[in-house]
């Protein structure tokens, strides 16, 4: 059996054990500690926001982000649309109904233009959204400028959802620090890792020691067990954070590392008729946690599902872009805005859209084979 070549697998560092050792010494083993303490204050750090407050998930990140925002049941939230589920699930969670947005060539995320036409529409009928969810997909930055300007013209908060761009920036600045609330993901698939966590940053030192005290169960000042609002489990062990520490310090070396992965495949694959990766913004600087391409039907005669067949014959794992939330039958009924009138550009990069193998620890040998294999499918058809 050959060697299986993920998709984007766990890479360590080599220093985790040395702070989960520490938890372990110190006996910090349940939720909170001085891991998740440092973690925050290292994060907020990197980041350059005033604050940072470390939790179990990515999800519950924008979960609290929304709560913290006002999100209530009946609201309505306007979401990327062209992204992981979970970037929208937590609309569902509080009630309201997102209503989704389509992408735009230049990035593959959220279009300028159907989100003025979405606001336009809001506005006449006297409901504007309550936040709006503008998701950096695959580690590239949105048109945050473009983006953030049409909502602050409707005063209505952004919460940039950078759970894939991680060590990625806008005009020289930190992806997720453009909103009102900045979130990230450490899944096991992402760029760093805790097994699963994620990380809720701002400039609002109050709201994050508000996400805090919902994260813990809501817990009054009290000497006994004392709640008078609803709270959530959502903070991280003290020993994940331990490995969250780690995986921090070498962020900016699996950045540089994916990059070179995501050059490799556009030296070897992008001079092949109808193969484009994705694209990377001008002023902008993508943590490519992904590489990512689509393949012109007029010119490839082969479908990026049968491509992921034949690569898992070789025991290569890739996977397809993500399938659009309004095309997804948990949100059938929501609205939709398309980017044109005869342009639906999601729906486009999900039909034409490849995810090749990119983990920071797959070895050039591995490329090689993927790149080789890749070579042999699209030269068959």
């Amino acid at each position: 059996m050959n060697e299986r070549i993920f998709l984007s697998s766990p890479h360590m560092s080599g220093n985790e054990q040395k702070y989960i050792d520490n938890a372990f010494e110190t006996n910090w083993i349940a939720p909170l500690g001085p891991n998740v303490n440092a973690f925050e204050k290292e994060m907020a750090a990197y980041a350059g926001t005033e604050d940072a407050a470390v939790l179990s998930s990515g999800t519950a990140a924008i979960h609290l982000a929304l709560e913290l925002v006002g999100v209530q049941q009946g609201d309505t939230v306007f979401c990327s649309s062209l992204t992981f589920v979970a970037s929208a699930n937590p609309i569902l969670y509080l009630g309201a109904e997102p209503v989704f947005i389509d992408s735009e060539e230049e990035t593959w995320n959220m279009s300028p233009v159907a989100l003025a036409r979405a606001f336009e529409d809001a506005q006449a009928v006297r409901k504007l959204p309550k936040a709006v969810i503008i998701v950096n997909l695959y580690g590239q930055s949105a048109k945050i400028d473009e983006l953030i300007a049409i909502c602050d013209r409707y005063e209505v908060p952004v919460i940039e959802d950078a759970a894939e761009s991680l060590g990625s920036s806008y005009k020289g600045k930190k992806s997720g620090t453009f909103g009102k609330f900045g979130i990230y993901s450490f899944n096991g698939n992402k760029i760093i890792t805790t097994s699963g966590g994620g990380m809720l940053v701002s400039d609002d030192v109050d709201a994050l020691d508000k996400a805090r005290f919902l994260a813990t169960q809501a817990r009054d000042e009290a000497p006994h067990y004392q709640h008078s609002t609803v709270g959530y489990n959502y903070r991280m062990s003290n020993i994940l954070a331990g490995v969250g520490r780690a995986q921090l310090e070498v962020l900016d070396n699996r950045v540089e590392t994916r990059r070179n992965v995501f050059n490799r495949y556009v030296k070897s694959l992008g001079e092949i008729d109808g193969v484009h990766f994705m694209p990377e913004l001008d002023g902008t600087f993508s943590n490519r946690w992904l590489t990512t391409l689509t393949m012109d039907p007029e010119l490839i005669k082969i479908t990026p599902y049968q491509i992921i067949d034949q690569l898992a014959r070789e025991n290569i794992e890739a996977r397809p872009v993500w399938k659009p939330l309004h095309l997804q039958p948990l949100f059938g009924g929501c609205k939709f805005y398309p980017h044109g009138e005869d342009d639906v550009v999601c729906e486009r990069l999900f039909a034409e859209g490849l995810c090749l193998p990119s983990g920071s620890n797959m070895t050039v040998k591995q490329q090689e084979k993927v790149i080789e294999v890749v070579k042999k499918i699209l030269m068959a058809v």
